[in-house]
């Protein structure tokens, strides 16, 4: 099949808010870990052709033996002190392919429907988002005081995956690299050099950060109709 893509997971991070005594990715809903969620959904993916990740050091050898039993697992390389290192090493490390997509580690519900349309959207955009459209009024607050109201239907929260043509994503990376930019997703990079379209994904695509969010992770599994044992 031509035209697939290579997913990078950025797998490397702490976790403090989960107040976990592990990286949260280690924990475990309905018996499985978080990260074996994440990586299920583009293993189970024919548009993907490999899944890379960035890992703390100390836990490289603890991924690959869980992780064993996915076929497309592919590189697993140290990450750095950001999360923009993390997938910069990454980057580096892998073969040129068609497509990147970009997708936390800690986000273990994306839907097979949004990979699709990614997919079919950065054939022709090269650079694509998922997100969904802000249910909350949004207003920019200075000095604790309300300065502006924003247009709602204006505002989408950005999720992950991030889907880019690989040639254009190493670009934004290195010129990112270059000037010392950091930036907040992968989006805010290719930004600086390219239009970033977006397509809507669904609100249970949630990125598990405190405890609070275990429960709600529990509760999508059972809307999908896995039972949880825990």
């Amino acid at each position: 099949m031509t035209n697939m893509y290579d997913v990078i997971i950025p797998a490397a991070g702490m976790g403090k808010r989960m107040q976990a005594d592990k990286n949260k990715i280690l924990l475990t809903i309905n018996d499985k870990s978080i990260l074996e969620h994440t990586v299920s959904a583009f293993q189970n993916d024919n548009h993907c052709r490999k899944i890379h990740l960035a890992a703390q050091r100390d836990e490289i050898d603890t991924l690959k033996s869980m992780l064993q039993a996915y076929d497309k697992i592919g590189v697993i390389t140290e990450g750095g002190s950001e999360r923009q290192y993390s997938i910069y090493n990454v980057l580096k490390a892998i073969e040129p392919c068609d497509y990147v997509f970009v997708h936390d580690a800690a986000r273990p519900f994306i839907s097979q429907a949004t990979l699709n349309n990614l997919y079919t959207a950065v054939q022709s955009n090269k650079s694509v988002i998922a997100g969904v459209k802000v249910k909350d009024t949004i207003k920019r607050v200075q000095d604790n005081k309300v300065a502006e109201t924003l247009k709602r239907d204006l505002l989408w929260q950005i999720q992950t995956p991030q889907a880019f043509d690989y040639n254009l994503l190493l670009e934004a990376y290195n010129k990112a690299d270059a000037d010392q930019f950091l930036g907040t997703d992968d989006a805010s990079l290719v930004e600086r050099i390219s239009e970033v379209h977006i397509v809507e994904s669904d609100y249970d695509n949630i990125k598990i950060t405190t405890p609070e969010d275990m429960f709600f992770a529990e509760a999508i599994l059972k809307k999908r109709g896995i039972i949880c044992l825990g």
